[in-house]
C-alpha cells in the first residue's frame, strides 16, 4: 500500500482553463473548436434558451456566480452519462456581459483594426540605398554594411572585416566611401560603431552649430556619464552653465536611431476583471470582461449518433469521448468565471481605498487571506490571478499586483511595499535636485511618515527595483 496524488484529466485542464488571460482563452476555445467536430458556436441564442425552457431543463452550468466553490469541485470527474440534449455554455452570467451573435465580428473587426506591421529597419536602409547615386562597387559595399546592421542602428563588425582579397566585387576604400553615406541616411545615426560615433553622427547633421557638444561627446563622454560635469568643466575651461545647456540641448538625440523603424512591439493587454464605482457611491461594481467568447454546445446531430445502437462502436465511442472532451472545457470554462469573479470580489472589498486613492493606499494582502474568504486553495487564488489585469479608476494593472506583503507603522496599521515605494517615489520627485538625498536621508523622511524599522539597504534595494539612480546621477548643476 502507498499514497499517490493523482491528478485526473479534468482536473488538470480546470486548473489549466483557471491560469489563462481573457485573450490566451479565447485562442484556446478557437482551437477546441477547429480539434472538436462535437463542438460547436451557438448562434442562434434566443431558441436555445426557449428550448431549454420548454423542457423545464436547467443544465448544471446556469448555476449563479456566487456558487461556492471547495476542493470537492476539482475532485469530481466522474465521467457524462449519456444525455446530452441542449448540453450548452452561454456566456451569460449575471456579471459579465452578454455575447449578442448580433454584433460584428469582433475578430475581424480586429483584423482590420490590426496596424500594419511596418518595414524593418535593414528594409528600410536598403530602399533608401537604392535611390543612393554611387559607382557599383560602393553600392555593393553599401549593401553589405546595411546587412550587418542591427536592430538599434549600430554596426556590429569592423568595415575592414567586410573585404576580402578573394572577391573582386569591391575594394577596401569601396567600403570606406559606402559607410560615409550609409551614415547619412535615415535615422540619423545608424551605421555608427558605438553610442559616441552615434551622438557625433545625429550632431553633425543638425542645423545648429554643436561644436562645443561633439567636443564635449568626443573627449569627455567617460566622464560625462559618470556626471563629473565639474572636472569636465575645469578641462575645457568653462563654466557649468555652459556644460549644463549641451546637456540639455543633447537630449534630443537618441542613442538607438534603428529602434525608431523596428520598433519592439508591445503585445496589447486586455483586461479581464472590469470595476467601476457603483452610482449610489456605496462601493464598487466587478464583473467580467469576457464579451468576446462565444457561446458554447454539443452539436446534437452527433449526440445523437452517439446513442445510436446502429453506429459501429468505433464511430460512437470517438463521438463520446469528443463530447466528453467539450463538456469538461465547458465546465473549466464555468468554473474559471466564478473562481475568478469570487476572487476579484473579495480582493476589491479588501483594498477598496487602492480604487479611491491610488497606489499610496495599498494595504498588505497575502492570498492566504483571500482564499480562507473564498473558500479555496491558496494553489487556486494563485492561478486565478496569474495573467490576469484589472481595469479600475486607477487605470489598468496586474491583478497579482494588489496582493503583497508589508511592514508595520507607528500607529500600529501596515504598510504594504508597494506603498512605501510610492512614498520614495513622492519623496525623490520632490527632492532639490542641487542636493539630491542619499539613501539613508530618504529612510529617515520615510520613518517621519510613520515607517519604522526600514534599514538603508532596504531604501537601496527598493530604489534599484523602481530603476532610480543614485544621489551622485540625480545631481543637477
Amino acid at each position: 500500500m502507498e499514497q499517490r496524488m493523482k491528478l485526473a484529466p479534468r482536473m488538470i485542464q480546470s486548473m489549466e482553463i483557471l491560469q489563462l488571460p481573457a485573450m490566451a482563452l479565447l485562442e484556446k476555445i478557437e482551437a477546441e473548436l477547429n480539434s472538436n467536430p462535437v463542438l460547436e458556436v451557438e448562434n442562434d441564442q434566443t431558441e436555445a434558451e426557449t428550448n431549454s425552457d420548454e423542457k423545464g431543463e436547467v443544465s448544471e452550468l446556469d448555476t449563479p456566480a456566487e456558487t461556492t466553490e471547495t476542493t470537492e469541485d476539482f475532485e469530481d470527474i466522474s465521467p457524462p452519462g449519456d444525455t446530452y440534449d441542449d448540453y450548452v455554455y452561454r456566456n451569460d452570467i449575471a456579471n459579465s456581459r452578454r455575447y449578442d451573435s448580433s454584433e460584428p465580428d469582433k475578430k475581424l473587426e480586429a483584423m482590420n483594426n490590426t496596424a500594419d506591421a511596418g518595414l524593418s529597419l535593414h528594409e528600410y536602409l536598403s530602399q533608401q540605398w537604392r535611390l543612393v547615386e554611387a559607382d557599383e562597387k560602393v553600392k555593393t559595399a553599401g549593401q553589405s554594411i546595411i546587412d550587418y546592421i542591427d536592430e538599434k542602428g549600430y554596426l556590429k563588425v569592423q568595415p575592414q572585416q567586410l573585404y576580402s582579397k578573394d572577391r573582386d566585387d569591391f575594394e577596401l576604400a569601396d567600403i570606406e566611401k559606402a559607410l560615409k553615406l550609409v551614415q547619412e541616411l535615415e535615422p540619423a545615426g545608424v551605421g555608427a560603431k558605438d553610442v559616441r560615433q552615434c551622438l557625433a553622427i545625429q550632431m553633425a547633421q543638425m542645423p545648429e552649430d554643436m561644436s562645443f557638444e561633439i567636443e564635449l561627446v568626443d573627449k569627455h563622454m567617460e566622464k560625462l556619464l559618470e556626471n563629473k560635469l565639474p572636472e569636465i568643466a575645469k578641462k575645457m575651461n568653462t563654466s557649468l552653465k555652459r556644460i549644463s545647456q549641451a546637456i540639455q540641448k543633447m537630449r534630443v538625440l537618441d542613442t538607438s536611431p534603428g529602434l525608431q523603424i523596428s520598433k519592439i512591439q508591445n503585445h496589447p493587454i486586455r483586461p479581464d476583471v472590469i470595476v467601476e464605482p457603483k452610482d449610489d457611491e456605496s462601493g464598487y461594481s466587478v464583473y467580467l470582461a469576457e464579451t468576446s467568447l462565444p457561446n458554447l454546445r454539443v452539436n446534437q446531430f452527433y449526440a445523437d449518433i452517439s446513442k445510436d445502437k446502429k453506429i459501429d462502436t468505433k464511430t460512437r465511442h470517438f463521438l463520446k469521448d469528443n463530447i466528453r472532451s467539450a463538456q469538461w472545457l465547458m465546465d473549466a470554462i464555468e468554473q474559471r468565471k466564478n473562481t475568478l469573479l469570487r476572487v476579484s470580489r473579495a480582493v476589491v472589498n479588501r483594498q477598496a481605498e487602492f480604487f479611491d486613492k491610488g497606489q499610496k493606499a495599498l494595504k498588505p494582502l497575502p492570498m492566504s487571506v483571500i482564499a480562507d474568504e473564498v473558500g479555496v486553495h491558496v494553489a487556486t487564488v494563485s492561478r486565478a490571478v496569474a495573467g490576469k489585469y484589472i481595469q479600475s479608476p486607477q487605470g489598468i494593472s496586474p491583478l497579482r499586483d494588489l496582493f503583497s506583503g508589508g511592514m508595520d507603522t507607528n500607529d500600529g496599521q501596515s504598510e504594504s511595499f508597494e506603498a512605501i515605494r510610492a512614498k520614495m517615489q513622492q519623496i525623490i520627485d520632490s527632492e532639490n535636485k542641487l542636493k539630491p538625498l542619499s539613501d539613508d536621508a530618504i529612510r529617515k523622511l520615510l520613518e517621519d511618515t510613520g515607517i519604522n524599522n526600514i534599514a538603508r539597504r532596504t531604501v537601496a534595494k527598493y530604489r534599484k527595483i523602481m530603476n532610480i539612480p543614485t544621489a551622485r546621477f540625480r545631481k543637477r548643476y
